[in-house]
């Protein structure tokens, strides 16, 4: 069974990510592999009416492409157990701020997952952006991806795990020493 890194610890991957074939087409939703799955959000919208009647809500999930709109997903967020962000290459960030979205505006409280071409040196930045999980490229060594949880300690910048910049910080603390 693959494995992917879940709030920061190795983990079985259970789910399975659908993609269209290459002539474009995509299974119907009485045809999808058993188990768990994340279809496309283009998929979720052409079938969200009949892929909750062969499937439980824990058995699916979605995932977007960059160009995919964050907010058209909002009002489907108790229809899903997970959310994954698909970078197709690595210097594709609009996945970051898509994550950001999800977590900072519109309030989702889930699994998001990067999937994709998922590195060692984005994860600490992804993480910073909301994700919680992470599908590393298969060719990469998923130990050594764990150390990037560790190798940043310090940021000057606000984020999803931080809502005060350094400056602020250290205001802070020198306020009440």
């Amino acid at each position: 069974m693959p494995q992917i890194i879940k709030n920061q610890a190795i983990v079985d991957d259970d789910w399975l990510v659908v993609r269209a074939a290459e002539d474009g087409s995509l299974p119907p939703p009485h045809a999808l592999p058993a188990g768990k799955v994340l279809v496309p959000f283009s998929y979720w919208k052409a079938s969200r009416d009949t892929l909750p009647g062969v499937r439980t809500k824990q058995q699916i999930g979605v995932w977007l492409a960059p160009d995919d709109e964050p907010a058209d997903l909002v009002v489907d967020f108790d229809e899903i157990a997970l959310i994954a962000i698909d970078f197709p290459v690595f210097r594709d960030g609009r996945g970051y701020s898509i994550a950001r979205l999800l977590r900072e505006r519109y309030g989702y409280k889930g699994e998001i997952r990067a999937i994709g071409d998922v590195l060692h040196d984005q994860l600490a930045y992804l993480s910073r952006c909301g994700f919680d999980a992470f599908a590393l490229r298969a060719d990469k060594d998923i130990q050594y991806a764990l150390r990037a949880f560790g190798e940043l300690t310090v940021h000057y910048q606000t984020a999803n795990d931080e809502k005060l910049p350094l400056f602020r910080r250290r205001g802070a603390a020198g306020a009440a020493a």
